[in-house]
């Protein structure tokens, strides 16, 4: 789609629309006095042989070639996708105790390890990928960077504790988020949230919090409810139920403008983190392409002055 940077500029295109009519004016008037003549073999002498509707080609050529100049005064651009060299994408996963909860196979901590890994791979080799694990607290475990290496070190390295903090985990999150270098770049980086969890939030601040200090950073906030409402767990002797409280996590993910994702096994949360990695990726930039329309306003003028040339030996 073609869009102009300074369409004001369009407004030139206006003493060429009048020069276009001018001249169809010109040629209707030489018609009606054409036909106003009465001495036929005279003017079969005056007007020129053989021309015919050619006689208008480099006319037409003229007026597209100052067209096509008129319209590249106003900066003309097509929309192109840049990558995001600067795209800033958090990991948070939950590491309550709920998470060695064996309703998905072998547990729900493997499974989602296993797939986190696969979610790293996916990404494309430029974002910034950072880690946060979260259980009473919220910790960053690896700062956003490049080096998957490190990033797949520490998923493996996960280990679980007491309570769900989910709102911390996305505090923690954004200011994590806010020290990725500027780059020499303006503002904050382009950047999104990656929850799983499974439980409900125990400890720390609120998620409504949380997904209003994310909707205020603009950093949209995908969540993923893991596990199934069967999942028992044995912490000291007594067996605990622990369903996935699947609201809460779709409203943080709404209000912020995120994706909400259920996963109940290992292959639909691979599933889940393929679909994430695709959708991340590219912002749109218009990309100027003045020069097509000098280009194009350059061929027709050299096409208009060689078949005046070749017609009428004299440029139009």
């Amino acid at each position: 789609m073609i869009r102009f940077l300074e369409p004001w500029w369009l407004l030139t295109l206006l003493p060429v629309l009048a020069m276009a009519g001018a001249y169809v004016w010109r040629q209707f008037r030489k018609r009606q006095y054409a036909m106003r003549f009465t001495n036929v073999d005279l003017l079969r002498t005056l007007a020129p042989k053989g021309l015919g509707w050619r006689r208008h080609v480099s006319a037409a050529a003229f007026l597209l070639m100052l067209g096509a100049l008129a319209t590249a005064t106003a900066r003309p651009s097509v929309d192109t996708e840049e990558p995001l060299e600067r795209a800033t994408v958090m990991l948070a996963i939950d590491v309550s105790l709920s998470m060695q909860a064996e309703d998905v196979e072998p547990s729900r901590i493997e499974a989602a390890q296993e797939a986190a890994k696969a979610f790293v791979s996916e990404l494309p080799p430029t974002y910034n990928l950072g880690l946060v694990s979260f259980a009473k607290a919220a910790n960053v475990l690896v700062a956003p960077t490049k080096d998957r290496s490190a990033v797949i070190s520490a998923i493996d390295g996960l280990t679980l504790a007491e309570a769900t903090a989910t709102g911390e985990a996305v505090f923690t999150s954004l200011d994590a988020i806010r020290m990725v270098p500027s780059d020499g770049a303006d503002g904050a980086p382009p950047a999104r949230i990656v929850l799983l969890s499974d439980g409900y939030r125990t400890s720390g601040r609120s998620v409504e919090d949380a997904a209003t200090a994310a909707a205020q950073a603009n950093v949209p906030v995908s969540t993923i409810a893991f596990g199934t409402d069967t999942g028992v767990v044995d912490i000291r002797g007594s067996v605990q139920r622990v369903p996935v409280d699947r609201l809460s996590l779709q409203d943080l993910a709404e209000s912020t403008k995120g994706y909400f994702y259920e996963a109940a096994s290992v292959s639909e949360l691979k599933q889940v983190y393929e679909d994430m990695g695709s959708s991340i990726g590219h912002r749109t930039e218009p990309r100027e392409v003045t020069q097509w329309y000098a280009a194009i306003g350059l061929l027709l003028g050299l096409a208009g002055a060689a078949m005046s040339l070749l017609w009428t030996s004299r440029l139009p």
